[in-house]
């Protein structure tokens, strides 16, 4: 099981609204897909973002992203992103994430992820994401 939740796929289609004139995805809808991997992920463990909002005011921010665009992605192509844990501590978790279309790789990004409370102070990430961060750890 600790292995499952070590790494996570999501796939989606590349609609118009994606691309540019030239039929191509728009750099910053890469940061959209991924944001969107991460957050499945994260519902697929058990943790509902709303509910940890409102009832211990946590949420989770992006601290930093590292990107690299490999290769473009089409309007209508099937892409897959795979997310996997880089390291881990308490109230932050660094993912590597990238998106593929087939096996060529479109994209890859490391992403920072800090959970914080409403002061915006580093706070322990939910107890549904420690088994990640015991794993995460080097």
């Amino acid at each position: 099981m600790l292995h499952a939740m070590m790494s996570h796929c999501f796939t989606l289609r590349v609609y118009y609204e994606d691309t540019d004139l030239a039929g191509i995805v728009y750099y910053a809808n890469y940061l959209k897909f991924i944001e969107r991997a991460r957050t499945e992920w994260v519902r697929e463990l058990g943790v509902d973002q709303r509910a940890m909002k409102e009832g211990a005011g946590l949420v989770f921010a992006v601290r930093r992203v590292e990107a690299d665009y490999l290769a473009p992605a089409l309007h209508d192509d099937v892409l897959m992103v795979e997310s996997s844990v880089s390291s881990a501590r308490r109230a932050q978790i660094t993912l590597r994430q990238e998106v593929r279309r087939g096996d060529e790789l479109l994209f890859s990004a490391l992403v920072s992820i800090v959970c914080l409370d409403a002061q915006g102070r580093p706070r322990r990430m939910p107890e549904a994401l420690a088994p990640m961060v015991a794993a995460g750890r080097g």
